[in-house]
């Protein structure tokens, strides 16, 4: 199951990410959560998924998932509705419904043709591994992190059984044939056998000495293969449980194992490099597939059964003669780890996916490549609206930097130079520059209107996670970690100066709107404020109790904020070094903060799924966007929000960052005054039972217009809407 679904994604982004759709992107606005504008890229991808039709094709990744038109590569529809990462998913045999497990704990159903969620199955108390649908399809099955496996009724969306019995996740569940049986592989070292009618465990199949992380039924029922990190696979009995054979030659973990369609051969993959084919009944190796010169993580053979496709870290597919053992093609083209392989229906097309965010279509006679589908593949660790806000760069984990038209969400350039995760990005000032920063320890400089780079600024001895232009352009700063800070010219791409604090990385810098002071924050929990000119620490803000990832000013330069692993975020006062307050709401790391241009609201995005609005000088929240997010942005009118994180999302916040009426602005008028007292001075006394009883004025709502009114209205008196 696992390396279908692998191979699915990878035929699927080979297919679609190769050129835009001839559907003119209608995709860029499916699944928005409210008041999302546009969605640029598609997110990272993770699962695939082939139709048994070979019609469609379902890839799971940040933002969905997403349908494809296996035959031109369209986009069908985008399902949205998982809040964490999709790590199974499985069609029912018709192809009509697919089925989906994630680490939000929850199972889903999906109408493919209606692209709408047919059933949530919850229960599961931890990360949904594996899905498998029983024979009849009535039945679908998951395993769990929370060490079950749970029975559902596809029909009614009820939970039939939870199985327990497993002391450690529950990797893999598969059915037998006659669907009587469901077999679970665990991180207890063992299989279990279950009576899927009563639910009870019939047998447990020791043996292993590691985590058993693959399970597999031959087609005739009668055997069942499991590959376990010990390093070795175990043929069992399906009837009686009795170990058959252990077969060993893998010199490390094997995950997957996968029958032949006849059921004679039986393939697994290893973190060793190799495919090794066995003999089920004599239960003897017989042949070592090499040719990978890294772990092979995924393996799946054609229909026909005469060839096995393999693919892994080093970044290339093979296809393998079942037969002689002879290798036919490599299929090469993907820069990295291949995760997931899958064959069409009728075998002539494999589809790969891989850590390269890309999905590439092979022709499987000639080995050639057919298409390849790209975009914005990790959806963006950095955004950054350019100063007239008419384009939005993105910098992502696929060594990238892409700029979008924010009009039309369409891309206009993508930025090469960098090897490794691009982690900042940032316009200077005039918007002719961009500069970027990443995991091969470089800041690039780059011309926006032709794309090139024209210069990369070396110095840095580890991952460079944040660069920024100061408010003249004319210098850079960027942050590492390599415990430094680094300010640069930017004309001459030399090192100004080298600012050294405490011995922990920095994650994130800012400078002042004057450019005459820098912060910086990381890994000692602290924000530093730096002298620009004298090139020495000014102020250590402290107060958070984890990590701080991000710092930003506020447009007037007088207020501090950041974010960090303590899920707050803080303002400071950068004159006093003094905390503010303290922004509190977000449940897991917060990654981002930004200001509104106005400096009354502040934007930060965190790993809770969420961006959160908050008014600068109260503290209180605004307003909550749903959404996977590394990085916030305002657009330079500050009515637009930009997230990137899974996809890249534009959300229309206008409606929230307008002026809010206070209850006790009885007339309207935008303040609380004299003339509110008057009014308010009419109802004093009055009771819901009086005649005249003005709602309005009963602030406490308990029926009458007392005390208790009148001293709600007098804190509010003078103060605006």
């Amino acid at each position: 199951m696992k390396s279908s679904a692998v191979l699915g994604l990878v035929l699927f982004f080979t297919t679609v990410l190769s050129a835009p759709s001839s559907r003119a992107q209608d995709y860029l606005r499916w699944g928005l959560p409210e008041g999302a504008l546009l969605r640029l890229g598609k997110g990272d991808t993770r699962v695939v998924a082939w139709s048994p039709d070979g019609k469609r094709l379902a890839v799971a990744g940040s933002v969905g998932i997403w349908l494809y038109d296996a035959g031109t590569g369209a986009e069908v529809s985008l399902l949205t509705g998982h809040t964490s990462r999709i790590s199974s998913m499985i069609f029912s045999r018709d192809g009509l419904t697919l089925a989906s497990g994630s680490h939000d704990h929850t199972v889903r159903l999906w109408d493919v043709t209606a692209g709408q969620e047919k059933t949530t199955f919850t229960g599961h108390t931890d990360w949904v591994n594996s899905v498998v649908f029983s024979p009849d399809e009535r039945t679908l099955a998951s395993g769990s992190n929370d060490h079950t496996a749970r029975l559902w009724d596809v029909a009614t969306g009820q939970k039939i059984n939870t199985l327990v019995g497993h002391t450690r996740a529950v990797g893999s569940v598969v059915f037998s044939r006659d669907g009587k049986t469901l077999a679970s592989g665990s991180g207890d070292m063992t299989v279990r056998l279950w009576d899927v009618a009563t639910g009870q465990a019939t047998n447990t199949l020791a043996g292993h000495t590691n985590t058993v992380s693959s399970v597999a039924y031959s087609p005739d029922g009668m055997t069942l293969a499991s590959g376990s990190r010990d390093m070795t696979v175990r043929l069992w009995d399906a009837a009686t449980g009795r170990e058959r054979h252990t077969l060993t030659g893998h010199t490390d973990s094997v995950d997957p194992v996968v029958f032949s369609p006849d059921g004679t051969t039986l393939a697994s993959a290893s973190n060793d490099g190799t495919v090794r084919l066995w003999d089920v009944a004599a239960g003897h190796e017989r042949v070592t597939l090499t040719g990978h010169t890294d772990r092979v993580y995924v393996s799946v053979f054609s229909s026909d059964g005469t060839t096995l496709a393999s693919g892994g870290r080093d970044g290339t597919v093979r296809l393998w003669d079942v037969a002689t053992g002879q290798e036919r093609h490599t299929l090469t083209g993907h820069t990295r780890t291949i995760t997931s392989v899958a064959f069409s229906s009728d075998g002539t097309t494999l589809a790969s996916v891989g850590w390269d965010n890309t999905v590439r279509l092979w022709d499987v006679a000639t080995g050639q490549g057919k298409d390849i589908l790209t975009g914005h593949s990790s959806g963006g660790r950095s955004v950054e609206f350019s100063p007239d806000g008419a384009m939005l760069a993105s910098a992502g984990s696929d060594q990238t930097v892409r700029l979008w038209d924010v009009d039309t969400g369409r891309e206009i350039s993508a930025l090469t130079g960098h090897r490794g995760w691009v982690r900042s990005v940032v316009f200077s000032p005039d918007g002719t520059m961009l500069a970027s920063s990443g995991n091969d320890r470089t800041v690039r400089l780059w011309d926006v209107d032709t794309g090139q780079e024209s210069s990369t600024l070396t110095g840095h001895t580890s991952w460079v996670t944040s660069v920024v232009f100061s408010p003249d352009g004319a210098m850079l700063a960027s942050a590492g970690w390599d415990h430094t800070v680094r300010l640069w010219d930017v004309a001459s791409g030399q090192e100004i100066s080298t600012l050294t604090g405490p011995d922990k990385n920095s994650n994130s810098v800012a400078f002042s709107p004057d450019g005459m002071t820098l912060a910086s924050c990381g890994w000692d929990h602290t924000v530093r404020l730096w002298d620009v000119d004298a090139r020495k620490e000014r102020d250590t803000l402290a107060g958070h109790n984890g990590i701080v990832n991000s710092v930003a000013f506020s447009p007037d330069g007088t207020t501090l904020a950041s974010g960090g692993n303590d899920n707050t975020v803080r303002l400071w006062d950068v004159d006093t070094g003094q905390e503010i307050s303290t922004l509190t709401g977000h449940t897991n790391w917060i990654y981002s903060v930004t200001f509104s241009p106005d400096g009354r609201t502040l934007a930060s995005g965190a790993v809770d799924h969420t961006v959160r609005l908050w008014d600068v000088a109260t503290g209180q929240e605004k307003g909550t966007l749903s959404t996977g997010t590394l990085s916030v942005a305002f657009s330079p009118d500050g009515r637009t929000l930009a997230s990137g994180g899974g996809g890249i999302l534009l959300w229309d916040i206008s409606a929230l960052l307008a002026p809010q009426r206070l209850a006790t602005d009885f007339d309207g008028d935008g303040t609380v005054a004299f003339p509110d007292f008057l009014q308010f001075a009419a109802q004093f006394g009055k009771t819901q039972d009086d005649a005249g009883f003005d709602a309005r004025f009963d602030l406490d709502g308990d029926g009458e217009v007392g005390f208790n009114d009148f001293v709600i209205f007098a804190r509010s008196f003078g103060k605006g809407g």
